[in-house]
């Protein structure tokens, strides 16, 4: 089932750019020229000339680059130009870059669709021109996602890595690899770890890129997490709330005795200093406490309710004025 998006519109490159999904290079080099010499706005008596060129600009960039046309490639063929769209999660998971990437300004320069796929920082791009004898390999980059408790007690996780390379016929294919990777405890999402001498390869001898992986959290059932800080919803009774009480909360790290001051309210929010993500200096947890009410499936309670209703002088809309 495709997500609905928020106004962000799907492009089809390939149908823009007249080419099958599985041209070569040369091809969607021979069709860029081709359409850039009928719609450029300089020569072009097409009305919407302006605008399909810069269209067809976008497309350009996105197939022309290996590494960014096989990662629009891993989203599929299945959505519809114009269709609404959201990149689904974790799309650019494992995919290995490398280059200098977009800066924002240059990424906003076309739709909302490119922006949101290669805008961000570091998004590959290849780089062109002659390479010295004995040259480095460059730096090579990707996302991965790990468990938050991967990250309070350390762990060390198999990843899988996808690379794009050009075939003997100027198509994009994918190759994959597995490392074995430490994650070092505390590490926050968007840090980074080093692997030395894992990126590109270098030339004639020369010494090995580095590779740089990207750390994000997986969702988790109970946690969120800001910066250093976790959070954790606890649903409470009301009476919970409103007398106090005293109960056992989870955190990544084992249960806690947790006390729930009397007259609480939806929202408030209890903090244990020093149990967020470790570190030299540890984050903090906060319990967010959100009233939950029993359900009235029975005569009993509701005649519950009823007595509540009959006992209490409550409006909470009168901050409204109704």
């Amino acid at each position: 089932m495709k997500q609905v998006g928020n106004g962000m519109q799907y492009k089809d490159y390939y149908k823009i750019m007249g080419v099958a999904r599985d041209a070569g290079q040369d091809e969607i080099k021979r069709a860029y020229r081709k359409l850039a010499r009928k719609y450029h706005p300089d020569v072009s008596k097409e009305t919407d000339a302006e605008a399909k060129f810069k269209e067809l600009g976008e497309a350009y960039e996105v197939l022309k680059d290996p590494e960014k046309r096989a990662a629009y490639d891993q989203l599929g063929a299945n959505w519809k130009a114009g269709e609404d769209f959201r990149p689904p999660p974790n799309w650019d998971e494992g995919f290995e870059f490398s280059g200098g990437g977009f800066t924002g300004d240059e990424a906003s320069a076309y739709s909302d669709f490119f922006e949101q796929l290669f805008g961000r920082a570091g998004f590959g791009q290849a780089t062109g021109g002659q390479q010295s004898f004995h040259a480095q390999g460059q730096d090579s980059h990707a996302k991965i996602h790990i468990d938050l408790e991967d990250s309070f007690h350390g762990a060390v996780r198999n990843i899988s890595l996808s690379v794009p390379e050009l075939n003997a016929q100027g198509q994009v294919q994918v190759k994959h690899r597995s490392l074995n990777v430490k994650i070092p405890k505390g590490i926050k999402p968007g840090q980074h770890i080093k692997l030395a001498g894992q990126g590109d390869p270098g030339v004639r001898g020369g010494k090995a890129g580095d590779l740089f992986l990207e750390i994000a959290f997986n969702n988790h059932p109970l946690y969120r997490v800001l910066e250093s800080d976790v959070y954790l919803d606890l649903p409470v009774a009301p009476w919970e709330a409103v007398l106090g009480a005293k109960m056992k909360v989870p955190t990544p790290e084992g249960q806690v005795d947790l006390k729930i001051p009397p007259n609480s309210k939806p929202g408030n929010k209890l903090r244990l200093k020093g149990r967020g993500l470790p570190g030299p200096s540890p984050g903090d947890f906060f319990v967010v406490l959100q009233i939950a009410l029993p359900p009235a499936d029975t005569e009993k309670a509701k005649a519950a309710y009823e007595k509540m209703q009959q006992a209490f002088d409550f409006n909470p809309r009168q901050y409204l004025g109704v």
